[in-house]
């Protein structure tokens, strides 16, 4: 219910509730008597009396009118002013967010709209990878709710905040708030709900690193970093940098770069890249192969065995990379 409008719903309730009470207590009548009574004199719609009024029923019925009228009044006015302002629609937008919140899975959690969630938003929206943004700011959540985004207007530290943010189904939470001190609290926060929970954190400076490490951030972060180390590549190695770009960009339809995961039952686990013949198959390239400890074996030879667990970093186009997945699904 809509806070302009709960008020004159609660006092027009509040009037035909009296209303009925009243005609009972003091013409003895039945309960849906009185109500049928109550009901047509505060919408004035001038039906006949139910039973002959007393001269205290008559009374009360003026006390009604005048009452009753003026809250009828006061509900009508205020439901128009909500239907005309364009709330009622919003009303039944922000419902029909909040039931598609309810319903996701497997979704990133995203604290923060600011100028990197904005773009985190927006990159997860180009690959078609569902979220939902967790923003305090009432401004910057109604700016990521007209965007069409899920959005949440809250605490990203809050416990109640993250729940509504079905974080238990959630598939992974990015810490982008504006501090961090906010996101240390953050990624606390989301690690206590869901300790299995893969949580990315963003971090303004280096001191800020182990602190998010230590509170259960998988990965941190630094934008300024990240971008004055694009800059020095840009300027020495312009060829590389242009390569990696078309190679990592979602607007790249012939060229991609992804991670694979070999799944317990895939077929392809036991085998090496060799015997698998992956670049034969699919036209992929395999770049690297993480191990389930996290190691890293860059250009793997063709005698690399893969495991279950184990993560390829392959790079080719999207349809073919697609098929891969399948099978490294076990599909």
């Amino acid at each position: 219910m809509r806070p302009k409008l709960l008020p004159p719903l609660v006092l027009l309730a509040s009037v035909i509730a009296g209303g009925t009470i009243g005609y009972v207590a003091i013409e003895r009548w039945s309960a849906w008597d009185a109500f049928y009574m109550t009901v047509t004199t505060v919408a004035t719609v001038g039906y006949r009396e139910v039973h002959p009024l007393s001269r205290a029923g008559q009374a009360f019925t003026l006390l009604l009118v005048l009452g009753g009228v003026g809250s009828a009044l006061y509900a009508f006015s205020a439901a128009t002013a909500v239907v005309v302002d364009g709330g009622f629609g919003r009303y039944l937008a922000d419902r029909r967010r909040s039931h598609m919140i309810e319903s996701l899975n497997q979704h990133y959690v995203l604290c923060g709209y600011g100028r990197i969630g904005a773009i985190i938003a927006g990159e997860f929206q180009r690959q078609s990878t569902p979220f939902v943004i967790v923003e305090r700011s009432p401004e910057r959540a109604r700016e990521a709710a007209d965007k069409g985004f899920l959005t949440i207007e809250g605490d990203a530290s809050r416990e109640d905040t993250l729940r509504r943010a079905r974080i238990d189904a959630a598939r992974g939470l990015v810490a982008a708030v504006g501090t961090d001190a906010e996101n240390v609290y953050a990624v606390l926060t989301a690690r206590v709900l869901k300790p299995d929970l893969f949580v990315i954190a963003r971090a303004e400076s280096e001191d800020s690193v182990p602190k998010l490490k230590r509170a259960g951030a998988d990965r941190v972060i630094s934008p300024y970093q990240i971008g004055a180390l694009q800059i020095a590549q840009t300027a020495l190695r312009p060829a590389v940098v242009d390569f990696f770009e078309i190679a990592t960009s979602s607007e790249n339809l012939e060229l991609s770069m992804e991670e694979v995961r070999i799944a317990e039952r895939s077929s392809l686990g036991g085998h090496s890249l060799g015997e698998a013949s992956l670049r034969q198959r699919y036209k992929i390239v395999v770049v690297g192969v993480q191990r389930l400890g996290g190691a890293m074996e860059f250009n793997p030879a063709p005698e690399t065995v893969m495991k279950s667990g184990d993560r390829l970093v392959v790079l080719g186009s999207t349809a073919n990379i697609k098929e891969l997945e399948r099978a490294a699904a076990g599909g």
